[in-house]
């Protein structure tokens, strides 16, 4: 199911994010669309990013928008073909003491961006989703399993062939609002909280979850959400990893959070089939009609969680990581520096 590229205008929600400014300097090396439109409500987010993007050709277009004003979106998404929703409030704890701004992001926003794609003849949609919206406990997973709800539901209500589809994977390492920087900060004190000894993570990438997306967008063909596998995580180990040397201080869970992370729940074992990297949980319908499929994982099976995994990253591996991310960074920083200077 490729994607001609070249003669497509792709919009990104959420453009500013980490995600986002990953995801647009990978399409610019790789996929070199037609357009690609940024679209965020940050004014000055979106000016840094300028300053920093090579962009030569000048394919990038930014876009002030809010994704909780439909007629904003409706402006945006003229002439669009392919459209990444990644737009959201995402902090758990905020999320908790903001509930009503955490729907209208996270529920309402992606209302808009259904309707107003389907009155716009885009082409495909894929929502970036969580691990925390399989059998969520907080605030956050709840408003990203509704938005995932109504991705997969939106494909019903598409006379003109929208096609939605989603991608649902772990903690981002490396983004903003992740644990890794608020560590390092406490590197200094020598001292590093820990909610809870025996935590565990999936871990992703940037540039992993960037490809994802991509290879996803390429295969979808509406109403798949996808799990990409992936290796999980001690919070003790990734505490060890960045702030070595430094005493962990038990602190006890926050509001909205668990002990492990669920990315498949057992519930969805009868609709959800496994690949060489992946899993794709199918809307029953499809799942009924396809005969391509795999044998599905069945009602017997118990979940795919972040405890319990063959495959977790040792502490070597994680210090690994952050010693390329932290080069990476300063590398970034010289070459905006430059491109400004010139």
């Amino acid at each position: 199911m490729g994607i001609d590229w070249k003669s497509k205008v792709v919009l990104i929600t959420g453009g500013t994010g980490s995600f986002g400014q990953q995801f647009v300097q990978t399409m610019l090396k790789t996929r070199l669309p037609k357009k690609l439109i940024v679209f965020s409500r940050d004014e000055m987010k979106q000016y840094e990013m300028k300053q920093k993007l090579h962009d030569p050709e000048r394919r990038v277009r930014f876009f002030i928008g809010d994704v909780r004003d439909a007629d904003r979106l409706h402006r945006a998404f003229e002439n669009v073909d392919i459209i990444v929703h990644a737009a959201a409030l995402k902090i758990v704890p905020t999320a908790e003491y903001n509930p009503f701004e955490a729907v209208k992001t996270n529920i309402i926003g992606a209302e808009n961006v259904i309707n107003v794609a389907i009155d716009n003849g885009v082409e495909k949609v894929l929502a970036l989703s969580t691990d925390k919206a399989a059998n969520p406990v907080n605030l956050y997973g709840a408003t990203k399993l509704c938005a995932e709800k109504m991705f997969v539901a939106g494909n019903n209500y598409s006379p003109l062939g929208t096609k939605f589809s989603v991608v649902r994977y772990g903690n981002v390492f490396g983004s903003r609002g992740s644990v890794v920087p608020f560590f390092k900060e406490c590197r200094v004190k020598g001292e590093v909280p820990i909610t809870d000894e025996r935590m565990t993570r999936f871990w992703i990438t940037l540039p992993q979850g960037v490809d994802f997306v991509i290879q996803s967008l390429e295969e979808m063909v509406g109403g798949e959400i996808f799990i990409p596998k992936l290796p999980s995580i001690r919070i003790t180990d990734l505490a060890k990893a960045v702030c070595p040397g430094c005493r962990q201080k038990v602190v006890g869970i926050r509001p909205g959070e668990k002990l492990h992370e669920v990315l498949i729940a057992s519930d969805d074992g009868p609709f959800t089939y496994e690949f060489k990297d992946r899993y794709i949980t199918y809307p029953k319908v499809i799942s009924q009609t396809r005969k391509d499929l795999p044998k599905p994982l069945g009602p017997d099976f118990e979940g795919y969680r972040s405890d319990g995994q063959e495959w977790q990253l040792s502490v070597p591996e994680l210090e690994t990581m952050i010693n390329e991310e932290e080069t990476k960074n300063e590398e970034n920083s010289i070459w905006a520096a430059m491109d400004r200077s010139v």
